[in-house]
């Protein structure tokens, strides 16, 4: 079982973590929204990276869980939970909006 100061530390580690991939998704959307592809593609990737940071943050108190580990369950767990699911959210809409981008680019090239 951890200790309140390490389910904090844990929960404060996700919480950064996934604010920074959602920046990274939110700066994708802006890039793609000016046709540039390549870097917005970059940006996901990095959302990716601190994504695998939080997640195995995550991971460590979902093993405890299953292996009969009883941890404390704080609010600023929950609200680290909340950032993260957030985040993967913002993430897979900027996944998409990139893709919708290029078609939109496409079409506009088309026309010309």
């Amino acid at each position: 079982m951890q200790t309140v100061e390490e389910i904090q530390m844990l929960s404060f580690t996700i919480i950064l973590h996934a604010g920074n991939a959602r920046s990274s998704s939110m700066e994708a959307i802006t890039l793609a929204k000016n046709y540039k592809f390549d870097e917005s593609r970059k940006k996901i990737a990095e959302a990716e990276e601190e994504f695998t940071v939080a997640h195995q943050q995550q991971t460590k108190l979902l093993q405890e869980e299953a292996n009969g580990e009883v941890n404390l369950i704080s609010v600023i767990l929950v609200h680290a939970q909340d950032h993260l699911m957030t985040a993967i959210t913002v993430k897979d809409l900027a996944s998409e909006m990139i893709d919708m981008y290029e078609k939109m680019q496409m079409i506009e090239e088309a026309k010309k």
